[in-house]
């Protein structure tokens, strides 16, 4: 499926959920991509929206290339088999480790004023992004859920998603929905037609928005 921005994705993806209009249920948004459709997901299906805080530590000199990610309350997840493969150590990543918890906070202070996520034992979350590609970040996320928060159930809505990686993330979840599926993921934006960077300042607005209508 083709999709036309961020809202699109949102759109369709609120149609496949309609389980969880009206719950108890609460939408994560992995920012800064995943909060213009977690907002969609939210307003379609009634349900609060707030941000999931993670990010990519790159590998030294390519940080394109995520060897690892860290989320919230010093979770941290590292892709040791690559780490060999590139003759890269935990010690060599020290620096980007400290920057991405740095910016971490920076987004924390931003989006949520310092606050930490509400409570979300036995409920149900789902988790969202506009796609996911390696799922290093992805993986992250997860493991702060489990370990930190028990939600009762993980539901994960994806724009789209590489094949080999659905497989890997279907067995940390409790239950996938993505509108693409696909057997070679190169880049996330072949599959939007507009695919501009969301800004700080569209994070704050539409978490803004939500609390107001909720």
């Amino acid at each position: 499926m083709k999709l036309i921005d961020r809202v699109h994705a949102g759109r369709q993806l609120a149609k496949k959920l309609t389980a969880y209009q009206d719950t108890s249920a609460i939408v994560l948004a992995l920012p800064r991509g995943g909060v213009p459709i977690g907002f969609e997901i939210s307003q379609r299906l009634n349900l609060p929206l707030d941000v999931i805080l993670v990010r990519k530590i790159g590998m030294p000199g390519q940080p394109e290339y995520g060897l690892g990610a860290v989320a919230e309350s010093d979770v941290e997840i590292l892709d040791q088999k690559s780490m060999m493969v590139f003759g890269i150590t935990k010690k060599s990543l020290v620096d980007t480790i400290l920057q991405e918890r740095a910016e971490l906070k920076r987004r924390q202070r931003k989006y949520r004023q310092g606050r930490f996520l509400p409570a979300l034992k036995n409920k149900t979350v789902i988790l969202v992004d506009d796609g996911v590609a390696t799922g290093v970040t992805m993986r992250a996320a997860i493991k702060f859920l489990r370990e930190k928060l028990k939600p009762r159930e993980i539901v994960l809505a994806l724009g789209v998603c590489g094949i080999d990686t659905a497989a890997e993330l279907e067995q940390l979840i409790d239950k996938l929905v993505c509108l693409n599926i696909v057997p070679h993921l190169h880049a996330i934006s072949q599959f939007y037609q507009e695919f501009e960077q969301t800004s700080d300042e569209e994070v704050v607005e539409l978490l803004a928005k939500s609390s107001k209508l909720e």
